[in-house]
Formats: structure tokens, C-alpha cells, sequence
């Protein structure tokens, strides 16, 4: 594995060129850190997750979203006195823990950890995933995660440190809730969220929506939310609709986005020779898969002449046909970044041309904050 693997999306600065915040993953051999990070941030399938290397040495791994983040993915042999870098230079620290491991040794390991961690920098965040849950019963999962979270406050009580904030999450990577967990743990990491919950509250306001999430379109985090409370089932259709999309969207790609050389390949009758001709199709066209309401989420891409505007799909389907039918829709906001929303499906089939005027506001604002983030934080 490269020490130096980079998913950098789009990005016009170097990985050198731009401060990028730190999250390290660490716990012991085999606890499922490569896999939580190979999964949610190289697309890796779940069911290749089993075949990973154990890790033996500091895997970085540069990622871009809202801000610029570095992934440390450490060995489990690693201690902090061989950390190759002070603790303090992360923000967050992700202690991992087999659920179905003997419990004793990655609590001490962990209080350890937390104490140091926090000697260091009094506003480190400090998360704890108590992982693999998917391989025990609901009921024996839920006692072991009580259990292992009681264990660590007691101790650090023990120690006159019960006053320092842990957060625990229960995760796996076979449903939602490790995508769940590690949005939370972003979230903490981005000075810009209040305003983008805003964006997010005044969206749904005016555009009648009961719900609206901001997605990293490939990792599946949502980024910020409104105000209304997130429940697990709209955070899992929405996850889902997302990854469905992003499954579909290598089969189709904007005539706009296009090279000159592969529109002359589909519409060699509209094209003349010169290299200047071009399809001007109406701005707001996107590819119709046959059984969609509208186009596909894929990367999205400039022409190969760089004054043309950047191209933004939407896609939307129905949910629960019925008076209380709701529609689900899905703009891409950056590179990076694609809305999430769920309204009355009677609200988007007579108003749509105001959700998309809302949407096209909602766009400008997040772009604003992004480029804000990239600019203060390129060197130079």
C-alpha cells in the first residue's frame, strides 16, 4: 500500500500546496482500520474488505470535501512515543475497537490514548467506534457496546480524567452506520457548518422540503443537514438513492461535457469539421436514462474547452405512490458535493422550476464557502 495514496477529487492545488486536516485512525491489529477507510474513501466493495493486508506502517491518504482532509491509517504495533508526529497536530483521533475482541487490552490501550491526547490539545476530538457489530445479535451488540463504553469511563475516572468527552459510535461496514458515525466525526472539523445549515434550512423553507442532507458524493458523509431531526431511515434512503447513482453514472455523460472527437463519434451528421463546431443544447438538458426521471450523478467534468460551464446533473424518482407520495431529488452542488432532498412529490411536479431556481442559490452559496476553505488554506 502506497504511503502516499491520494483520492484527491479535482482538485486544482497539489496535495503539497494545501493544509489539509489531520484524522487519525488507530487501534489495535486487525480492528478494521484499513477497511473503514478503504471502503468509505476508495470505494472499496464490502465484501473485499476481508481480503485487506494488515497495515505495517503509516498509510496517508489525502482526501478533499468540504475542506481538505489527511487520513493516518496506522499499524496496530504503533504506539504514541512512535508516532511519527505529536498528537497534537491532529484534531481528531478515531480509536477503533473489535466488538468481538478481548475487551481489556484496546481499553488500556485507549485510555492511554484519551489521557495523552488530551494533555496535548484540551480540544482534540476523540472518537471511539466500536466496530465489526454486523458479526453479534442485536442484543448481545447492544450489551457489548454498553459495556465497553462503561469500561473506558470508569477507568479514566479512575484516573481523575472522567471529565474529558469521548464519543462512541457502534459501526460496521455492511449498513449505514459507519457512514453515519464518520459524518458526525467530519462534521465536527468544518468551521463553515452553521452557514451551510443555514443554506440547508432556507432551501427547505422555500422549496417546501421535509428533509435535505449535503452529501460527499463519493464517500456517501453527509456533510450538514437542516434542522429537523435525522432519522435512520431517511438517512438510509437517501445513502442508498446515492450510491445507486453513482453505480449508474459511468453509462452516461453530458453531450456538453464531451470532447469534440466523441460528440463527432455520436452525431457525426450535426458536425461540421472545424473543431469549433459544437451541439448548443439547452442549458438546463441533462441525459435521460430510460427508466429515470432525469439524467445521473457521475463526476462531474469540464469540456476540453475550459470556458465552457461546468455541468451539473440532477436525478429524481417517486417514493410510496399515494396521497402522501414523496419524491426524492439529487443536484450536484460541487465536484465534491450533491443535495439531497425529499419533497412532496404534488410540491416538486408543480413547482419544480422554483426547487431548481432554489437549488441553483443553494449551489452558489456552497461554492462560496468551498472556495473560501481552499483559498485559506493553499500555501502561497
Amino acid at each position: 500500500m502506497d504511503t502516499a495514496a491520494s483520492t484527491n477529487i479535482s482538485s486544482t492545488a497539489s496535495v503539497a500546496e494545501v493544509i489539509r486536516t489531520k484524522i487519525l485512525l488507530t487501534g489495535l491489529r486487525k480492528c478494521g482500520k484499513t477497511s473503514i477507510q478503504e471502503v468509505l474513501f476508495k470505494g472499496l466493495p464490502t465484501k473485499d474488505a476481508f481480503f485487506i493486508e494488515p497495515t505495517t506502517k503509516v498509510v496517508k491518504t489525502a482526501y478533499d470535501t468540504v475542506i481538505p482532509l489527511e487520513l493516518w491509517d496506522c499499524p496496530g504495533s504503533l504506539t504514541i512515543q512512535t508516532l511519527p508526529t505529536p498528537l497534537s497536530q491532529f484534531p481528531t483521533i478515531v480509536f477503533i475497537i473489535d466488538i468481538q475482541d478481548h475487551h481489556q487490552q484496546p481499553i488500556t490501550r485507549l485510555v492511554e490514548l484519551v489521557i495523552t491526547a488530551y494533555q496535548e490539545n484540551q480540544n482534540v476530538n476523540l472518537e471511539v467506534f466500536v466496530h465489526k457489530a454486523e458479526a453479534l445479535s442485536e442484543e448481545y451488540k447492544i450489551e457489548n457496546f454498553k459495556h465497553i463504553q462503561q469500561r473506558v469511563l470508569e477507568e479514566l475516572d479512575d484516573y481523575d480524567f472522567g471529565h474529558i468527552p469521548v464519543n462512541f459510535y457502534l459501526t460496521s461496514i455492511y449498513d449505514h452506520s459507519l457512514q453515519d458515525a464518520f459524518s458526525k466525526v467530519v462534521q465536527k472539523l468544518i468551521d463553515s457548518l452553521p452557514y451551510i445549515e443555514d443554506l440547508l434550512n432556507v432551501f427547505c423553507g422555500n422549496s417546501q422540503a421535509t428533509k435535505a442532507f449535503l452529501f460527499d458524493a463519493k464517500s456517501r458523509l453527509y456533510i450538514a443537514t437542516d434542522a429537523s431531526p435525522v432519522d435512520s431511515a431517511t438517512h438510509s434512503l437517501c445513502s442508498d438513492f446515492l450510491l445507486t447513482l453513482n453505480s449508474f453514472s459511468p453509462l452516461y455523460k453530458s453531450v456538453q461535457a464531451s470532447t469534440f472527437e466523441e460528440r463527432r463519434e455520436l452525431f457525426p451528421s450535426q458536425l461540421v469539421q472545424s473543431p469549433s463546431a459544437s451541439i448548443q443544447p439547452s442549458p438546463s438538458a441533462s441525459p435521460r436514462p430510460p427508466s429515470s426521471d432525469k439524467g445521473k450523478l457521475p463526476d462531474s467534468a469540464r469540456a476540453s474547452d475550459p470556458s465552457k460551464a461546468l455541468f451539473y446533473p440532477s436525478a429524481s424518482t417517486s417514493l410510496s405512490p399515494g396521497s402522501t407520495e414523496t419524491t426524492v431529488t439529487c443536484h450536484l452542488i460541487t465536484p465534491q458535493l450533491a443535495l439531497l432532498a425529499l419533497i412532496p412529490t404534488q410540491t416538486f411536479e408543480g413547482r419544480r422550476g422554483l426547487v431548481e431556481y432554489n437549488v441553483v442559490y443553494f449551489r452558489e452559496g456552497v461554492q462560496e464557502i468551498w472556495q473560501v476553505e481552499r483559498e485559506a488554506r493553499t500555501r502561497g
